[in-house]
């Protein structure tokens, strides 16, 4: 098998244990050394289920919006008689998919002194104090990234509507889908939505988990927003009855500090604040709301990814502990390890982002089925232990004749770009190998996760 860095062979994991996804310790773990050929299928990580259903799969089928909600959103673009609302929408995709981070104020302060040392060290510097700072704004405005704050009115927000709505239902969908195949049985009660915007969170938390969900908070700071959501809810009207019971609508986060939620949620939100310390203040307000899962979701970019890896290392790292819940935070999802983020460490660094296909609302102008690329990291309160640790899969998998590329996440912090065959990894690794998709995780594991023993090399037979 080819590694990145000769990192080791991969070895199969024993069977999964429903729920938890940790493989009981009694079970063999068949080492791919030189000299064996094939997996000792004594380890039975299969148990009865056929490959393409290996318990590594989480690929989630082409999602569809319900049916009411996207009836519901094409009555409401219809009555609104917006003009050029196509070229209104492609707008804003474009405009939300290229925003970069707003420039952190001493990050300001210093490209601004080197501005001004680079003015006075010219042959003919300018002559005041006033034309020299001048000089300098000129510069700055035209070399850095001038973030805007979004305020979304009753216009904006119906184009936000229809450009996002069921994109970002997609991407959400797939976000819980990570938890709900994992852990069948978990049962949330509450949901707390943070940026809650048309409310495609609350409809796809619904979709997944609508018999036990009792209430969901949905904050958000337009009020235009909240009142296209609580239409959406309703049919178009604004005294009908919800599709959805328990929904709440608010423009502040809840203030008690006793107030927690079974999985809480930010969807595309983090990039709109204005700056890093409002990031960080959210984020530990949300974890503290947060009594199981802390969903965080962003586009697929770079910015979205450093968004995300900042919130997660904000939490794995914080010295405040709750006296209500004083529980560590882990990573549940995407990755399979606690470390710094190999995707960003790496001397070209790229987006750690995966793919959702999904059906679009049938406007006019769009009719084809569409992929949602997004980035997600799920942190979840507890004990890495509980967690699935089984390398990710961050790029589509490559089929070759009788061989599988697969670049994977490894539990050790490594990217590892893996080779597999049925000849030097045995049919069923293989055949698992063949049928997992970008995002899936493969039901192996690196020698640097065994023990001493179990990463023995057996005698050549």
């Amino acid at each position: 098998m080819a590694t990145v860095g000769g990192r080791g062979y991969l070895l199969t994991l024993g069977r999964w244990r429903r729920g938890v996804g940790v493989a009981p310790q009694s079970r063999a773990r068949a080492a791919l050394v030189p000299g064996v050929s094939q997996v000792d299928n004594k380890s039975d990580f299969l148990g009865k289920r056929p490959h393409r259903k290996h318990p590594g799969i989480l690929q989630l089928p082409r999602v569809r919006l319900p049916q009411a909600l996207a009836d519901t959103a094409q009555l409401l673009l219809l009555e609104s008689s917006m003009p050029n609302v196509e070229k209104q929408v492609q707008a804003l995709i474009n405009y939300l998919w290229s925003r970069h981070l707003p420039v952190e104020p001493e990050e300001l302060q210093r490209r601004a002194a080197h501005l001004e040392k680079k003015f006075l060290e010219n042959p003919d510097p300018p002559q005041t104090e006033e034309k020299l700072r001048g000089s300098v704004l000129r510069a700055l405005r035209k070399t850095t990234y001038h973030w805007q704050e979004l305020s979304y009115t009753e216009g904006l927000s119906l184009v936000y509507m229809a450009a996002r709505l069921d994109g970002g239902f997609a991407a959400v969908s797939r976000a819980f889908h990570e938890i709900h195949a994992q852990i069948p049985e978990f049962q949330p009660q509450t949901l707390m939505d943070f940026g809650s915007g048309t409310g495609s969170v609350t409809w796809a938390a619904h979709s997944i988990w609508g018999q036990s969900l009792r209430e969901y908070m949905c904050v958000d700071s337009s009020a235009a927003m909240l009142d296209l959501a609580g239409k959406l809810l309703k049919g178009g009207s604004e005294y009908g009855e919800p599709y959805i019971p328990g929904v709440f609508f608010r423009q502040f986060l809840p203030v008690s500090p006793k107030v927690q939620f079974s999985v809480v949620v930010s969807a595309f939100s983090l990039s709109e604040l204005p700056s890093k310390a409002d990031r960080a203040e959210v984020v530990q307000t949300l974890w503290r709301k947060t009594s199981d899962f802390l969903v965080l979701v962003e586009n697929g970019t770079q910015a979205g990814h450093c968004l995300l890896m900042e919130a997660r290392d904000l939490v794995l790292n914080g010295k405040e502990k709750s006296p209500l819940d004083p529980r560590p935070g882990f990573v549940f999802a995407p990755c399979p390890h606690e470390l710094a983020c190999p995707q960003l460490t790496a001397s070209k660094p790229l987006a750690c982002s995966f793919s959702q296909a999904y059906h679009p609302i049938s406007f006019s102008w769009n009719k084809k089925p569409k992929e949602e690329k997004f980035s997600m990291v799920i942190l979840a309160r507890g004990s890495p232990r509980e967690a699935t640790r089984w390398p990710r899969i961050t790029q589509p998998v490559l089929k070759r004749p009788r061989h599988v590329h697969c670049h994977l996440c490894c539990p050790d912090g490594h990217m590892q770009h893996a080779v597999i065959t049925a000849r030097r990894h045995g049919r069923d690794l293989y055949r698992c190998a063949r049928v997992s998709s970008w995002g899936d995780l493969l039901p192996v594991t690196t020698p640097s996760e065994l023990p001493p023993s179990a990463a023995k090399d057996p005698p050549e037979s």
